[in-house]
């Protein structure tokens, strides 16, 4: 086996010989021959630089800014405009994995940084260097308890984002963990049907704060109840909302984990996003990936490497604690520089503007007389109610009026048919939501 793609006509000739063909055609032999596209491409042969650019001009065009209602785990929130100007340098935007410590100081030195804001946001001992996305850190702690735990099975609300579940279960199924959902009650945690299903068999909890329908609860009863029975409770957080709220810690979590969206991230057809996870001190070999550490030079000078890094690339298939090869060290950067820009009070007002925002929204919709409450628990930035207007209906007045959000429920279950979630950012004004509402009190049906 060639451990190299091969870069020249000796290589070529080299490989061709290797695998016993004639000609390159011969590798695809196997491929259907209705799935193979014939036809020519239809794309210009060539363009002069003057017609490139006209030609993306009149594609932009046709480009729409629209004002986002929507939530579920990606958020429109405010993105500063030096974080672009930074991430686009060369030396950042570029940068590979920092193997080499001597000459990567700089990107050892900001994932040290984000790791410390992540442990000040969470209140956990300590954080990774980063993960690809909040559902995937998800999943990596649940490995994470089963090894801790040596059980197999886990619980997970009904409440918790079904984007989230979906990964969980893919992860838990090839792993031979069993899945456990609890029922809800009121949009929250049903207590009674987790005391049934909590017992010695179990190795972590799943919640979510605030969750699927942006409620938020606590979960100090829930961390007693796995703790007894010697398991692991792992939130999932929206990290941007625990610039006001309980940190995980305080929830009496052992392993906080999320998406780092939230953080001025653009939406970006839903990616790329920024996963995190930290956890207490006991766990900390438990964590896939690998952690930034800070020591000292010869010369008695910080410096930073990367340590503990328990991961295939490094030790043995069978040890590793995950086959994550990297980390999202460019939006790890991103994340860095928002923290460092919007500083506690910024996060703070973050909060507090989309609250206010979102509240007069909620409020504004149920004086129409078209929309009821469908939960009774606070929320942050984000809401469900309920209402009787055909959901397609909705979706076809709001984006004639070019408002994405307003998502249905309708196709997580029959339940939920009449329940539509809203979420409303610093970044949405009066003058907008205003429009929203104006939009959907015109409807008749």
């Amino acid at each position: 086996m060639f451990k190299y793609f091969p870069h020249t006509i000796a290589d070529l000739d080299a490989m061709k010989k290797v695998v016993q063909i004639e000609n390159l055609n011969e590798m695809f032999e196997d491929v259907p021959k209705d799935v193979l596209f014939n036809e020519d491409y239809d794309i210009p042969s060539q363009l002069s630089e003057s017609e490139i650019r006209s030609y993306f001009a009149e594609l932009g065009r046709l480009n729409k800014e629209l004002t986002i209602f929507g939530g579920h785990g990606f958020y429109d929130h405010y993105d500063p405009s030096v974080i672009n100007s930074l991430l686009s340098r060369q030396e950042f935007l570029t940068a590979y994995t920092p193997y080499q410590p001597e000459v990567a100081q700089g990107t050892l030195t900001y994932i040290f940084e984000y790791q410390s804001m992540i442990q000040t946001l969470t209140g956990m001992d300590t954080s990774n260097a980063s993960m690809y996305d909040g559902s995937t850190a998800t999943a990596e702690a649940m490995f994470m308890a089963e090894s801790i735990t040596k059980r197999t099975k886990v619980l997970m609300p009904k409440n918790v984002n079904p984007l989230i579940q979906n990964v969980v279960k893919t992860y838990a199924h090839f792993k031979g963990i069993e899945v456990v959902m609890v029922e809800i009650k009121d949009g929250l945690v049903d207590r009674a049907d987790l005391a049934k299903k909590c017992n010695e068999t179990v190795a972590a909890i799943i919640v979510q704060k605030p969750n699927f329908f942006g409620l938020i609860e606590s979960f100090n009863d829930i961390a007693d109840l796995i703790h007894s029975v010697k398991g692991i409770l792992i939130e999932n957080a929206d990290i941007s909302t625990l610039g006001v709220l309980k940190t995980p810690k305080e929830d009496g979590a052992d392993i906080a984990v999320g998406d780092c969206q939230s953080l001025g991230m653009p939406v970006a057809f839903g990616g790329p996003t920024l996963g995190y996870m930290a956890t207490l001190k006991p766990y900390v070999r438990k964590m896939p990936g690998r952690i930034c550490g800070m020591s000292m030079d010869t010369q008695g000078r910080r410096s930073f490497v990367l340590t503990l890094q328990a991961r295939e690339q490094h030790i043995r298939r069978e040890k590793a604690n995950s086959n994550i090869c990297s980390n999202q060290s460019l939006m790890a950067l991103y994340a860095t520089i928002y923290l460092s820009l919007m500083g506690p009070m910024g996060l703070r007002e973050v909060n507090e503007l989309s609250y206010q925002g979102a509240h007069y929204l909620y409020d504004s919709l149920l004086k129409t007389g078209k929309f009821t409450p469908a939960f009774k628990a606070p929320f942050l930035k984000e809401f469900v109610v309920e209402t009787k207007i055909p959901q397609d209906l909705i979706q076809e007045a709001l984006k004639k009026a070019d408002i994405v959000g307003g998502f249905s429920l309708e196709e997580i279950g029959p339940e939920y048919e009449n329940l539509i979630s809203f979420a409303v950012t610093e970044k949405r004004t009066k003058k907008e939501i205003n429009k929203l509402v104006s939009v959907l009190e015109g409807l008749s049906w």
